[in-house]
């Protein structure tokens, strides 16, 4: 077995096996790499195992900087999951011990490794800092869905469409109705905004594997959006907002439903939510559509030893942080939030 550092030459191979293994998200298509070059300009370590000159496993890792703090590899930022994808367990243990060879030549001093943990039934009552991946199984057709929905959820599909609410479903076309919403609705949480070129060369090099959606008033203006990636049969939603000020309209359920129906009449028989913490409101707005979670298992290992979870709870500041970040002007949130959303890498 050989394993090497990948060139922009091996992107199909790379993107193949990626789609072909049962594990594999369009996070680790490799897309994902060159975005985070071009918008954030942190370098990579894409590794290939091959045997026979056929990939047999591929492992994706971005290396990631904190301003006077560490370095480490990633795998992978801005996402949920990433980490190693094989054919055998033996394949995995070799493309780590290559990354930690690696990493300690460069001066790394960690890699985090975001994964795939097994299916849990009662996340709801999980008490614990853990967060989870919400993910709903979808039938053949838009139509089964809706008629496989509670009487409750469909009156609140119905509601924004009687409002007058349309969505469009495109893609660079429709960024700056997205960013506006997006950036307005980080200011409102509190939280810095990713930058505008980040989510255009998502955009731009996932090509026909992404769909900008927008929810619009029946005046034109962007009230919800979000964006989704696709790959092999299921369709990943990394990021969606809504403006608070129009909550009565129900824009996100109608967002939402436009992303699952097209999932649905469109071959994909999974739909990825994303993140969220048990029990809490975004977890309970993605359990109403039927999604189901599952444990995100996160690892950062110390290449001096040592193995720590993440997700160990929430720093005493951070409350704090958002509170003053919600009261400051959208204008400063816009031009100081990306240059700090670079270093986060959640």
């Amino acid at each position: 077995m050989d394993i090497r550092m990948t060139t922009d030459h091996d992107q199909r191979a790379w993107d193949d096996y990626v789609l072909n293994h049962a594990d594999g998200l369009a996070y680790h298509q490799y897309a994902w790499k060159i975005a985070i070059a071009e918008a954030y300009h942190f370098d990579a370590c894409y590794l290939i195992a091959e045997e026979n000159k056929e990939i047999c496993g591929v492992l994706p890792l971005i290396e990631f900087k904190l301003p006077f703090f560490t370095r480490s590899y990633i795998s992978l930022p801005y996402c949920d999951v990433g980490g190693p994808l094989v054919d055998r367990p033996d394949i995995e243990t070799a493309l780590l011990a290559e990354a930690k060879r690696v990493a300690v030549g460069n001066g790394i001093e960690s890699i985090e490794l975001r994964q795939k943990g097994k299916r849990t039934e009662s996340a709801h009552q999980d008490k614990s800092p853990y967060k989870v991946r919400m993910v709903l199984d979808l039938p053949d057709s838009s139509e089964l869905l809706f008629s496989n929905m509670k009487s409750k959820l469909r009156s609140q599909v119905r509601k924004p469409m009687r409002d007058g609410l349309t969505t469009r479903l495109g893609g660079t076309e429709l960024i700056t109705a997205f960013y506006q919403v997006f950036s307005e609705n980080m200011r409102d949480i509190g939280s810095p905004v990713h930058s505008r070129k980040w989510l255009e060369s998502v955009v731009h090099h996932y090509a026909e594997n992404v769909k900008v959606g927008v929810a619009f008033t029946s005046d034109g203006q962007p009230i919800a959006g979000g964006i989704i990636l696709l790959h092999g049969k299921t369709v990943s939603c990394p990021w969606a907002s809504s403006l608070r000020k129009f909550n009565k309209l129900n824009p996100n359920m109608l967002l939402y439903w436009t992303f699952l129906a097209f999932a649905a009449d469109h071959g994909f028989n999974m739909f990825d939510f994303g993140r969220s913490t048990p029990g809490e409101g975004t977890f309970r707005f993605k359990e109403q559509w039927g999604a189901r979670a599952e444990n995100l298992a996160w690892r950062q290992d110390g290449l001096t030893g040592g193995t720590s979870q993440i997700f160990s709870g929430t720093s005493g500041i951070r409350p704090v942080m958002e509170r003053v970040w919600t009261r400051m002007p959208l204008t400063l949130c816009n031009a100081l939030g990306p240059i700090l959303r670079r270093h986060i890498s959640l």
